[in-house]
């Protein structure tokens, strides 16, 4: 489902050169759980954006379900996002004036395709059946986190990004929220790339790669 070979990745700093990933190379099978561990400043968020065709990288190439993402204009890439690809963030990222019944709908609106029904029955899914006229601000962290996952699956994408997905949640909705995660990934067999520096909550995937400064240090079960 997703290929990285040699990957690098640097940036301007100061004037001088920051590399930030140093010759990263892996495959991600289709249906897989995979967590991108490590602390702070080890390049995970960086890795992430390369893999999602957010951002270019210096050095190497990433594949997403056979294409080669750098053959790719920055329109294509949208599109295959829009196509294949869910995100989750940390912050939730929902749209302020929308309710979350709204907020699910938009990546089906976007591709003109009927969108009530669907978010309807991952309000469900969620258990957030009955809070679906509700604005973000109106709703809690972890509420908020369901309505972001709900909208991440609408349009059954091929592979899920999650990043830091329970970063602002307490440990026991962070749990909640990965335990849909993965029965949502069973359930519709979406390839799921979540990044943490959470090692318990790490340890919930399937398979673990550990980046350090940058590297690759460990990659098992």
């Amino acid at each position: 489902m997703l290929r990285c070979e040699s990957l690098t990745q640097t940036y301007l700093s100061g004037g001088r050169e920051l590399r930030v990933l140093k010759d990263i190379t892996f495959d991600v099978e289709e249906g897989a759980f995979l967590a991108i561990a490590g602390p702070s400043g080890s390049g995970k968020s960086t890795l992430l954006g390369l893999l999602a065709g957010l951002d270019r990288p210096r050095g190497g190439r990433v594949v997403l379900d056979g294409q080669d993402l750098g053959t790719l204009s920055e329109d294509q890439r949208a599109r295959l996002r829009a196509d294949k690809v869910g995100f989750v963030f940390q912050s939730f990222h929902l749209i302020p004036t929308l309710t979350a019944r709204e907020n699910i709908q938009v990546p089906l609106e976007l591709r003109g395709e009927e969108a009530r029904a669907p978010a309807d029955e991952l309000l469900g899914r969620v258990g957030l059946g009955d809070r679906g006229h509700h604005y973000p601000a109106q709703l809690s962290g972890g509420e908020q986190q369901r309505v972001a996952l709900a909208r991440a699956f609408i349009h059954r994408p091929r592979i899920l990004f999650a990043d830091e997905p329970t970063g602002n949640l307490d440990a026991a909705t962070g749990n909640k929220i990965i335990d849909l995660m993965w029965d949502l990934n069973r359930e519709r067999g979406t390839t799921l790339v979540l990044v943490t520096h959470d090692h318990e909550l790490a340890a919930r995937a399937g398979r673990i790669i550990r980046l350090l400064d940058g590297a690759v240090v460990s990659d098992g079960q």
